[in-house]
């Protein structure tokens, strides 16, 4: 008898690059049957499944609520919800990286706010020692309403910022100018062992690493420090997540400092390192069987 796993996804994923399919042959071979499943299609009964995978919902900060309340009730089911509630509901905002900050984590700079009535630029330049800022919200993904702000522009995007951030929090950081030259790195755990890692490099005169804008990915084998830093940040976090995608930028002084930790829905560019489909399949079979 087929264990059956559900991939969870989004309505429309048009001009995406997906690669989590190179995973299911394997799971396939391991005795799952797996199904494509979107997030938010109604009433889906998640007793029907021994596993989800949030897999491809990229399009839930739009209705960050709502997911949560899917995710909730398929952790109230009877399927494994991978990775767990708690490290989705801690890892939901990015004000996660506050805490791993406070717990020794070199982050980039961050300044938090609640809406756009905590906007003020000569602040922001004069705090963060930089005449170049981004802003971004605190739950988002794929650089979506992510902005550059500068002395010159600065006022001319004040209004646009002020209908973005009205009542959305956001987070503002100092525009990190190696970015463009050395871009992002991002190194991809399973069960808290290293898959793989690749470097993200922006297209000329841009600042967003996704490849959906233009950038160039190239596999690596990441430097000592660099993976020490990685280790570093997932040692700090409880549970161990089953997949999770560490994202580092390195500043002027070369010293690494943690973008992002995805821990919900990365895409996992299996693609990237031959292997990985399989590994993460043998991942994801022995964490969603572990529970059952």
């Amino acid at each position: 008898m087929h264990k059956s796993f559900a991939f969870l996804t989004m309505d429309n994923t048009e001009g995406w690059q997906i690669d989590a399919g190179l995973a299911i042959p394997h799971l396939e071979s391991l005795g799952w049957a797996v199904e494509w499943v979107r997030w938010r299609q109604p009433g889906v009964n998640w007793n029907d499944y021994d596993a989800v995978y949030i897999c491809t919902p990229w399009d839930y900060p739009e209705d960050p609520e709502r997911f949560l309340r899917v995710l909730e009730a398929i952790d109230r089911s009877g399927a494994v919800l991978i990775n767990c509630i708690e490290l989705v509901r801690w890892n939901l905002q990015k004000t996660y990286l506050r805490d791993l900050e406070s717990r020794g984590v070199d982050i980039v700079p961050s300044i938090w706010c609640r809406d756009s009535t905590d906007l003020d630029f000569e602040s922001f330049f004069g705090t963060l020692g930089t005449g170049q800022i981004v802003i971004k919200p605190v739950v988002s993904t794929n650089a979506t309403d992510t902005f550059i702000a500068n002395r010159e522009n600065a006022e001319r995007i004040a209004e646009k910022l002020q209908v973005v951030f009205s009542n959305r929090a956001c987070v503002v950081q100092p525009f990190i100018s190696n970015i463009q030259r050395d871009g992002e790195f991002s190194l991809f755990y399973f069960n808290g062992e290293l898959s793989h890692a690749i470097q993200k490099i922006p297209k000329l005169q841009d600042f967003r690493v996704q490849e959906e804008h233009g950038a160039t990915l190239t596999r690596v084998e990441p430097e000592l420090a660099l993976q020490a830093a990685a280790e570093h940040v997932l040692q700090l976090v409880e549970p161990m997540p089953v997949y999770a995608r560490c994202d580092f930028v390195r500043d002027d002084g070369g010293r690494y400092l943690l973008m992002e930790l995805e821990l919900i829905e990365p895409s996992m560019y299996l693609r990237m390192n031959e292997g990985s489909g399989e590994l993460f399949a043998a991942v994801l079979d022995a964490s969603a069987s572990n529970y059952h």
